[in-house]
């Protein structure tokens, strides 16, 4: 077994489901997804002992170890914890220290790894453990102290946000799946692997990765969020929701034999089904992809119980917008696919197969808007990609993933004069239209973050430096 480093950083992406949105919930359908260089990333470092807190019988004194996990782009994120080992094979439970608010997502993740960690490796003394949790600027909308001459205090790459997590808004790039997939990813390879190992090990932490996840957000999602922050760019085909359903939770007697067995994909009755294919799926040549945030943001897991129960209560017309959509997405992936790989005979006239299976997407989406009654495309964000649809050198965009009030994407060509004619556009861009579901668009502003076909990597420490 490996020795642990005494320090590691892994980092995992965003992503854009630029097509399959609703439809990866279902085994039947696929969604073409692409990576983004947008990234989130994870520091763990080992600590020494931390101070003695009480007397063990013999009346030596007792250490404790414990884990500290920082944010530290945002006001007061800090969370530590202590950990405790379940009986009855429960596996390890970290246990929050004060009266702090919880940050599930963390506080899941550290349970997963651990437990996971305590049951394959050969010392079960994890000691104290750093964890710094940083984020590329563009999960998060800007802020006046963001924009301020204290962004550029460590380098342009990391913000100081200069407010609390919970005040933040999300731009919509996927950052609770990144973010577990990276502190998973970075905990274990930290103590049981070389981080040379990561392409044999990958597997592995897409199952730890998507177990966690699912039990943070309280629901087995499509998790193609997850398999992107692992892989990269792809087209995916949900798992079987069966391999996650009995997992249980941290502390229930058997869940670390449980959880051991669905990461090494040990359960024949619920193998690993999932499907990724087309890993490192590029962009054709001559095309570029961007981001708009809105600075709104959506709640996506009610937005999507509210979709399914319309789905559920109108199969047969749900069936067939389906198959519509999905149909619609098979044809732009190929052509997508296609123009990448004959780079040579791309054209206008060839984007304009794009674009017009981008809109195509939009039709199907406002239909599915109005009748689920749910803002996939609310009209605020149609007026929107109208406007900028008629850009010259914007090929299309839509409302990625779930929709509603994230931020949009747009294809367009690669030509330098198409950025200064969004951000012209931007500039004093207002909303017209009245929302059909109350929605407001505040600024919007292009994104830096770009197409990158990446996943889950090891990260050199430099451009770290001043937050550590």
């Amino acid at each position: 077994m490996p020795q642990p480093s005494s320090v590691m950083a892994v980092s995992a992406p965003g992503k854009v489901l630029l097509s399959g949105g609703y439809l990866v919930l279902d085994r039947k359908y696929t969604g073409t997804v692409f990576a983004l260089d947008a990234r989130i990333h994870v520091v763990v470092q080992q600590l020494r002992r931390g101070p003695a807190h009480s007397k063990t019988e013999s009346g030596s004194d007792e250490q404790e170890d414990i884990i500290v996990v920082r944010s530290p782009q945002f006001v007061d994120a800090v969370w530590e914890y202590t950990f405790q080992r379940c009986e009855n094979g429960g596996g390890v439970k970290v246990i929050q220290k004060g009266n702090g608010p919880r940050n599930p997502f963390v506080e899941t993740s550290v349970s997963y790894a651990l437990t996971y960690i305590s049951y394959v490796a050969d010392s079960k003394d994890f000691g104290s453990l750093s964890v710094t949790i940083m984020s590329d600027n563009d999960y998060y909308s800007e802020t006046s102290t963001s924009k301020g001459s204290a962004a550029q205090e460590y380098g342009g790459r990391f913000s100081n946000f200069g407010i609390p997590l919970s005040e933040a808004h999300k731009t919509g790039l996927g950052s609770s799946a990144a973010l577990v997939t990276a502190l998973v990813s970075a905990l274990v390879i930290h103590r049981t692997m070389q981080a040379d190992d990561l392409g044999g090990g990958r597997d592995k932490l897409h199952n730890l990765a998507q177990a966690a996840h699912c039990a943070a957000q309280g629901k087995v999602g499509s998790g193609f969020d997850v398999a992107t922050a692992v892989y990269g760019s792809c087209l995916y085909k949900r798992f079987s929701p069966a391999i996650l359903e009995s997992v249980g939770d941290v502390g229930s007697a058997g869940f670390e034999e449980r959880l051991f067995a669905v990461v090494e994909d040990a359960n024949p009755a619920h193998s690993w089904d999932t499907e990724c294919v087309d890993f490192g799926m590029q962009l054709p040549r001559g095309m570029q992809m961007v981001l708009c945030d809105v600075d709104c943001g959506s709640q996506t897991p009610s937005m999507v119980r509210k979709v399914l129960q319309w789905r559920k209560e109108n199969q047969q017309e749900a069936d067939i917008l389906w198959a519509s959509l999905q149909n619609n997405n098979e044809r732009l992936r190929q052509e997508l696919k296609r123009l990448a790989q004959h780079p040579d005979s791309n054209t206008d006239a060839e984007f304009s197969e794009i674009s017009s299976y981008l809109q195509r997407t939009r039709q199907h989406i406002r239909t599915m808007t109005q009748r689920s009654g749910v803002p996939i495309e609310p009209s605020v964000q149609t007026e929107l990609l109208d406007r900028v649809s008629e850009i010259d050198g914007v090929i299309g965009g839509v409302v990625p993933g779930a929709g509603g009030y994230d931020a949009i994407v747009l294809l367009i060509k690669d030509d330098t004069a198409v950025i200064p004619r969004l951000n012209e556009l931007f500039e004093n861009y207002q909303s017209t239209v009245e929302d059909d579901f109350g929605g407001k668009i505040g600024k919007v502003r292009l994104l830096g973050v770009r197409h990158g076909s990446e996943g889950l990597k090891t990260e050199f420490l430099e451009q770290y430096a001043g937050w550590l």
